[in-house]
């Protein structure tokens, strides 16, 4: 019995041991998001991402855009929105499409550039990440 005993201890302590290392490596990393509710807003954010990782170096981590509300139907105009993608993936920045704002205001999701990621609800996206230590800001 004591060798089961000093073996399921041993399981329990190494898998606490690695899941301590893996959060405290998330965790090095700083991570954003934002919440906008107007695509002519993505340029200045993207700016601030940019000078985020200059200045965070190998602590910067995930950049998250949110884009929700009436202007969401500016996601699909691919002329405004190339610029924005490119800008983002050169930074290592996401922008996503919230699917509910989607929804509301009727726009075909197939128009979405396919850079762009789609949420269920954007506003529980921004929640959900600042559960998981993102730094949060709503414009």
């Amino acid at each position: 019995m004591k060798p089961l005993f000093s073996t399921l201890a041993l399981c329990l302590f190494m898998i606490i041991g690695n899941f301590q290392n893996s959060f405290a490596q998330q965790m090095d990393k700083q991570n954003y998001v934002v919440l906008t509710k107007n695509v002519q807003q993505l340029k200045p954010i993207l700016l601030a991402a940019e000078a985020l990782a200059n200045q965070d170096g190998e602590d910067f981590g995930n950049f998250e855009i949110i884009v929700c509300g009436k202007t969401i139907g500016d996601s699909t105009n691919l002329e405004v929105m190339q610029p924005h993608l490119e800008k983002a993936q050169l930074i290592g920045a996401n922008i996503v499409a919230c699917g509910f704002s989607l929804n509301r205001f009727k726009v075909d999701r197939k128009r979405i550039p396919k850079d762009m990621k789609i949420v269920k609800n954007g506003i529980l996206y921004n929640f959900q990440l600042q559960k998981q230590g993102y730094l949060s800001l709503e414009l």
